[in-house]
């Protein structure tokens, strides 16, 4: 029998409230917005064409979630990994040096707005979402991340999972302990789970974008970590350490009144979006920074420089 407009209205009404939530799976297990938006699309198109045979023997949230994994994996087949500049090499030592010519080559991990997840979603599994695991997460295998996904973030059941990847439960259990003594490898404990600082985090933010709006260095130098890094894709060069990345600002001038910043948040971690006046005056868009706080200070930057991603942020490419 054809669906009519009820089962359709039904299945949007049904499904919907989901949306977001499994934007943000699918964004956890491929780095990037662009094709977790395209993928939930897709999920959404398997599930209603399945939608008549679905007999309710497992939620709709937890279908909704097989569907969109399954999706996922057969995507991760043939696209490369999402990293961040720090995972592709060792600092550079040259602060006060040019940049090479950008990377554009390369499929950069992407940042993503916490406007677009459901602000539960960004409270209840904010560490999840934090710039340093998913960039970790993109050193596993498909099929471990989909296991470490879904075991240690939606809290699946090892059953449940193995039932999903058509494996045993024994195969789920290994491949999870595999999972997470690789991410100690690529990313100790402490740089992938940083309890949310609330207001803390935001004043310093707020400390941060004034600092660069005032060009006032030594407010900046006060708020860096000795261990800074600073990264900034697509350029492959990072910085590591509170010397260099202040070198590397210090060579690019910072005269007071010539950056422009305004707060967002991405990741679930507090962010600003940087605009830099240019020789006629006009105030451009130049990149999304996104900080990790630790203990009231900065202890990374990292600097989408892309235009397309202000955007994805709600923000024009021009101050008037």
């Amino acid at each position: 029998m054809p669906a009519t407009t009820t089962d359709r209205d039904e299945f949007v009404r049904l499904t919907d409230p989901y949306r977001r939530e499994l934007l943000a799976h699918c964004y956890r297990m491929l780095g990037s917005v662009d094709e977790a938006e395209d993928l939930v699309q897709e999920t959404y198109l398997r599930a209603w064409r399945s939608y008549e045979g679905y007999e309710g023997r497992a939620s709709l949230r937890t279908w909704l979630h097989r569907i969109a994994t399954n999706t996922c994996l057969t995507a991760l087949e043939s696209r490369a990994r999402r990293p961040l500049p720090a995972g592709l090499g060792e600092p550079s030592g040259a602060p006060e040096e040019p940049l090479r010519t950008p990377a554009t080559d390369v499929p950069w991990l992407q940042p993503l707005p916490d406007s677009l997840v459901d602000p539960a979603t960004v409270v209840a599994a904010r560490g999840s979402l934090r710039l340093a695991l998913v960039a970790a997460l993109q050193h596993l295998p498909a099929r471990q991340r989909a296991v470490l996904i879904l075991r240690d973030v939606l809290a699946w059941r090892a059953p449940e999972v193995a039932s999903l990847l058509g494996t045993s439960t024994a195969a789920v259990k290994s491949s999870l302990q595999r999972a997470r003594a690789r991410l100690e490898e690529v990313a100790p404990d402490e740089e992938l789970v940083v309890e949310p600082g609330g207001a803390a985090d935001r004043e310093v933010l707020d400390r941060y974008m004034a600092a660069f709006e005032r060009a006032d260095m030594d407010a900046l130098l006060d708020l860096l970590q000795d261990g800074v890094e600073l990264e900034m894709p697509p350029n492959l060069e990072w910085f590591c350490g509170k010397k260099d990345v202040l070198l590397f600002l210090r060579a690019r001038g910072h005269g007071e009144g010539r950056y422009r910043m305004l707060p967002t948040r991405a990741n679930g971690q507090p962010a600003a979006v940087m605009y830099v006046r240019g020789v006629d005056g006009v105030m451009r868009a130049h990149s999304v920074q996104i900080l990790t706080v630790e203990d009231g200070t900065v202890a990374r930057i990292t600097a989408f420089i892309d235009v397309a991603q202000v955007a994805r942020f709600g923000f024009p490419r021009v101050l008037s």
